[in-house]
């Protein structure tokens, strides 16, 4: 979950780092710190909280180096202070880490033994302190790494540097994220693509069990063992500016409003409005063998923001194909015993393609003998790797930490699934396919204008909203996993209680809470259960209630029945999630803004969830 880079050129590193950071801070923001290696000695600098803090920390000091490493941290093991943050190091050995070494207490106790001088709380110092021990035996330093990596047991990605080695900066990855750049004189090494965008767009990612030693002459790849590894380097087609907030005040506005476009690329090429059909040729034979298969069941597995999209694709999939899907939370999934088989199409969805739960539940559910699409934003990341095939949203980096348009598109995803399965097993009328095909190829435009033309009633809930401790949000059908996701934004960056219920179950308990002035958010728009969310919405006004309604455009009538309502524009019904996202997301961001919260990077979350 951490934020790593580091480089060597001809350049001086510190600028070259601290850009770097700050491209990865949405990965942990506990701690900061940098690395280098210059004549011999090693300098560091390291801060308690944000990166700001680092800055002002080294703002008058000197970094010559043109070799360096930095760290962002969010903690695992340790309070966040300046003894726990990165980078670690030893007598000779310098090192940032991403990840969880389970093995640590074992591992310290006998280093403590060997007289190791370890002063954090964190498992990383051991790791320092591991090669160290085997330089002490007169290994060779890739001999004693070698040795050092045999003994670790758990998920790490390592940026090493040597003292007796000003040429080369080391890495080494096993089941947590690395990428590294290139061009000429220069190599890069980062967490994640962000903070490489701005040197380069030539990239290859490092593998579990596979180091990359980088030099200004390049970089080699071994695994392991020190065995040779061949590796391939991708062109990627971010840019730096898209990693940027481009005028936004922050990422997260500027990823909402980015939205449409992102949704328009997702669906170009694979919809298409001439022969009325949906095309993912990286997965159409996986879902014709499923569609074909009397027995199928199709599973999903997801955390957090991606499991409410799952939730939207359950009802899309049951409802056009026909076909039974659970949905699971990736984190509970593989202690549950699931019932998966080789009729089973399980469906990972993950934004980053290294969320560690997720990625366990892919490798039970292959075990079990099911079939793996993942549906996912980061090309050549852990999950699609492990995937017997990958559908790609096309959304572009996203920095903000709560999840916005990844959303949208692992919902564009799901829906051309849902219809192209229904297409497979003849479920779908060639004049119910032209309504909804011509339906979602507009919807990146209805999109654009609903965000263009704002929504009237925003400013005043958020002015209802802010000062709350409480907030309810009630939905049905395919309403409901929306609902989810709006109190999951709200709860996530303004910190204001939120939860999310389906409208018919307030009664069975949550409507307890419900006192005067409590603000309700509720989706009143007119889909097949309009008339029980009416009822269930005035079970609510009724016990005293501050009701906001999302209401379908035309209904603006029902204003009278509700303390304030935002028009949802018409689509077909089968979209409408895509709609009611928009104003959840904005409340939820203007909410956060309006308290002064840290929209962007709120506290304790991290963007990337890559430990158990």
């Amino acid at each position: 979950m951490c934020g790593i880079v580091g480089y060597i050129g001809d350049q001086k590193a510190e600028p070259i780092l601290m850009n770097g950071l700050r491209c990865l801070e949405y990965r942990g923001y506990d701690s900061a710190g940098l690395a280098f290696l210059y004549k011999g000695d090693f300098q560091i600098a390291r801060a308690k909280g944000k990166l700001s803090e680092l800055e002002q920390k080294i703002q008058d000091k000197n970094f010559p180096a043109t070799i360096g490493i930095g760290h962002t941290r969010w903690a695992t093991h340790g309070k966040p202070d300046e003894i726990n943050a990165h980078p670690h190091f030893s007598k000779d050995v310098v090192l940032v880490h991403n990840g969880i070494i389970e093995n640590y207490r074992e591992l310290k106790s006998r280093l403590l033994e060997n007289k190791h001088q370890i002063v954090s709380e964190t498992d990383t110092e051991i790791i320092c302190h591991l090669i160290q021990d085997h330089l002490d035996q007169g290994k060779e330093f890739e001999s004693a790494l070698h040795a050092a990596l045999a003994e670790l047991h758990g998920a790490f990605s390592l940026v090493i540097l040597h003292r007796a080695d000003p040429e080369t900066i080391y890495t080494a990855r096993m089941g947590s994220p690395l990428v590294v750049g290139q061009k000429q004189g220069e190599s890069f090494v980062a967490s994640d693509i962000p903070a490489l965008l701005a040197h380069t767009n030539d990239v290859a990612y490092l593998h579990d069990g596979e180091m990359a030693v980088l030099s200004r002459n390049g970089i080699r790849f071994t695994d392991f063992k020190g065995n040779v590894v061949e590796k391939e380097f991708n062109r990627i087609t971010w840019t730096a500016a898209q990693a940027e907030k481009s005028g936004y005040k922050h990422f997260m506005l500027k990823e909402i409003h980015e939205q449409p476009r992102v949704l328009a690329d997702t669906l170009m090429g694979r919809v298409h409005r001439d022969t009325l059909d949906v095309d993912l040729a990286e997965a159409n034979e996986l879902l014709k063998q499923i569609a074909h298969n009397d027995r199928a069941q199709i599973q999903i597995i997801a955390c957090g923001t991606s499991w409410h999209a799952g939730l939207v694709g359950k009802y899309w999939i049951e409802n056009l194909a026909k076909i039974p899907v659970s949905v699971d939370l990736s984190s509970e999934f593989r202690y549950r015993q699931p019932l998966v088989n080789d009729n089973t199409l399980v469906v990972a969805i993950s934004q980053s393609g290294e969320t560690a739960d997720t990625l366990a539940a892919i490798r039970e559910s292959k075990q079990r003998g099911a079939k793996v699409l993942s549906i996912c934003n980061v090309l050549e990341s852990s999950i699609p790797r492990e995937s017997d095939q990958t559908v790609y949203t096309l959304a572009g980096p996203e920095i903000g930490v709560a999840s916005t348009k990844a959303f949208t598109t692992q919902m564009a995803v799901l829906y051309m699934i849902a219809v192209k399965l229904a297409f497979y097993g003849e479920h779908l009328e060639k004049s119910e396919a032209a309504d909804r095909i011509q339906a979602l190829l507009e919807l990146p435009n209805v999109m654009k204008s609903f965000l263009r033309k704002g929504m009237a009633s925003l400013d005043s809930i958020v002015e209802k909203i802010y000062q709350q401790e409480h907030c309810y949000f009630l939905g049905r059908g395919m309403q409901f996993p929306i609902m989810l996701e709006g109190a999951l934004k709200l709860k996530e960056i303004s910190y204001v209680h939120a939860e999310g219920y389906a409208g018919g179950e307030m009664k069975h308990g949550p409507i307890a809470l419900i006192e005067e002035g409590i603000p309700v958010v509720a989706s009143a728009i007119r889909d097949d259960l309009y008339e029980k969310m009416i009822s269930n919405v005035q079970e609510i006004k009724a016990r005293g209630a501050m009701v906001f309604a999302l209401v379908s455009e035309g209904d603006e009538d029902l204003a009278d029945q509700f303390d304030d309502v935002i028009a949802i524009p018409k689509t077909h019904a089968d979209l409408n999630p895509f709609l009611t996202t928009l104003p959840l997301q904005l409340l939820a961001y203007h909410v956060a803004d309006r308290k002064g919260t840290d929209v962007d990077q709120p506290r304790n979350l991290a963007k990337s969830v890559t430990v158990e």
